[in-house]
């Protein structure tokens, strides 16, 4: 839980922090990277740390990461230009991308499929405590101290983890393979290089260069080529990095396309209806940030009681459901009254944070579960990387959506004395006296129909999230029961699944829902 905590408030923190960075290293054009940079090594780094701990073992996976984040945390504190800063904010992903994804895995490992509801639902609220902490912590520090302990602040925090994690983990004794595991690192690179090249052109398209320009092209067209690269080597390794049955199961393909696109249709919530609380409704930045942060409050309750729903309609059910319900959410906000009052968003905003803890923590303990410990670490980092890959995508279109109806409007406006760009829109907006009061009346419905528009776009994530269950997962996750895992009382051991129909192979386990038995199977230890 400290390793998560580390994890998350790093990719908030430097948020309130800005202008006492630049005022202090520069570089303004360019400060947007800071939080890029993280979020691309994070992204990219997945997959890797995924197919290492599932040849070497967590532990040591996860011991290295929280050791490259505290070195990278201490190299951003002694930093002496922005470009120095942001070189060592990617060091940072480089170790948050293995505390995201294996802590999650060892969260399955360690946990039977009983329990596991109880231990997500702990990391999830650590997870979204840190993240709505992580920019008050970083004001207060730096305006009361200096920017850079928000980089030391990491170390004793972290030293704590790897003491923990060093002497208590214990990680269940694995036979040795009879051939030594070798590590696919040229798969390994051209994953790298081809993820990144695809978020530096969606994070940084429409906004550092035109969509149509020859950057974005080239970008694009560069990732189209290592991509199809990637493929090649990926299928002459013995051991890829993200090896092709991750694709060819449709219990892991359908998980990950939703989560996918539950990353897409987050975007809309967590970066514009800040945005809407301030511009449309007046609200303040703590008070918009409290509109947001109620989510965070539902998201972890629901995902707590989950259990309690797909040990009896099954995890794919109850994933249709919780989306259903967000759908209708996000279809309901362009609904809202013009201006509305603040509660009329947070109470949309703590309905969508039932919703989707009741779809995502049952997708994850589900598809965790239809794996042994061999493939685990791999399927939890897909999953994760699907997820980020939907986030950096929603950014990009959804920008690209809400600057378009913005721009529109602004051209076709009935009022005169409006800014000439979108940039001063925000200004104009904050500054009562810069415009005319019908001006200042316009650019709040602007920004309101641009923000309505966004989440009827998220709605559409929604149901590409709702088609992926409908019509790839199966009726019932193929649930493996691993000699190690005591089966739950609600479930029933059935005969193995195979991969043909199911998307997990394994021993004989556990199948969800299933009501039969194997009579060849021993009752008293589960084996055949």
């Amino acid at each position: 839980m400290l390793g998560m905590a580390l994890a998350a408030i790093d990719g908030t923190i430097v948020s309130t922090a800005v202008p006492q960075i630049v005022g202090d290293l520069g570089g303004f054009t360019v400060f947007s990277w800071l939080f890029s940079g993280y979020l691309l090594a994070v992204t990219v780094t997945l997959p890797l740390y995924g197919k290492l701990s599932d040849t070497f073992g967590r532990k040591p996976v996860l011991i290295a990461g929280i050791v490259l984040f505290l070195v990278g945390s201490l190299l951003c504190a002694a930093a002496w230009s922005m470009a120095a800063l942001i070189a060592f904010r990617i060091v940072q992903g480089l170790g948050g991308g293995a505390l995201q994804g294996t802590i999650q895995t060892i969260a399955a490992d360690l946990y039977p499929l009983r329990e596991r509801p109880r231990i997500q639902a702990k990391l999830s609220t650590v997870w979204a405590t840190s993240s709505v902490a992580g920019p008050v912590a970083g004001g207060l520090l730096a305006g009361y101290a200096d920017w850079r302990w928000i980089f030391l602040i990491n170390l004793p925090v972290g030293a704590v983890a790897l003491w923990l994690v060093a002497r208590h983990l214990q990680e269940p004794a694995r036979p040795r393979p009879a051939v030594r595991p070798r590590v696919d690192w040229a798969g390994a690179l051209a994953v790298f290089a081809t993820g990144a090249l695809l978020l530096t052109a969606l994070v940084q398209g429409g906004v550092a260069w035109p969509w149509l320009s020859a950057p974005s092209l080239g970008l694009f067209g560069a990732s189209a080529v290592l991509a199809a690269l990637t493929v090649v080597i990926e299928r002459r390794a013995s051991e890829p990095v993200i090896p092709g049955w991750v694709w060819r199961r449709r219990t892991i393909a359908s998980v990950n396309l939703a989560l996918g696109a539950m990353g897409l249709l987050m975007v809309a919530p967590t970066v514009f209806l800040p945005t809407y609380a301030q511009s449309v409704l007046g609200l303040g930045p703590i008070a918009a940030g409290f509109v947001l942060s109620v989510m965070t409050l539902s998201w972890p309750v629901s995902a707590a009681l989950s259990d309690r729903v797909y040990n009896r309609i099954g995890f794919r059910r109850t994933a249709i459901i919780g989306m259903g319900a967000a759908l209708l959410i996000l279809l309901a906000f362009p609904l809202l009254p013009y201006p509305g009052a603040a509660w009329h968003p947070a109470l949309l905003m703590l309905l969508l944070g039932a919703a989707l803890g009741l779809f995502q923590l049952p997708l994850i303990v589900g598809v965790q579960s239809t794996v042994g410990w061999a493939e685990r670490g791999t399927t939890t980092a897909s999953v994760l990387f699907c997820r980020q890959v939907g986030q950096s995508i929603g950014a990009a279109l959804f920008g690209a959506v809400a600057n378009g109806v913005l721009a529109a409007r602004l051209l076709d406006a009935p009022v005169d004395g409006l800014p000439d760009d979108l940039d001063a829109v925000a200004r104009a907006l904050e500054d009562p006296d810069a415009v005319s009061p019908a001006a200042a009346e316009y650019l709040r419905r602007s920004v309101d129909a641009a923000v309505d528009l966004v989440h009827v776009g998220a709605a559409g994530a929604a149901v590409l999230a709702l088609l992926a269950l409908i019509t790839l997962a199966p009726r019932r996750f193929p649930v493996i029961t691993e000699p190690a895992e005591t089966p739950a009382p609600a479930e029933t051991v059935g005969p193995a699944e195979t991969t043909g129909s199911a998307g997990a192979a394994g021993p004989a386990g556990t199948a969800e829902a299933a009501p039969r038995r194997d009579p060849c199977q021993d009752r008293s230890t589960g084996a055949p």
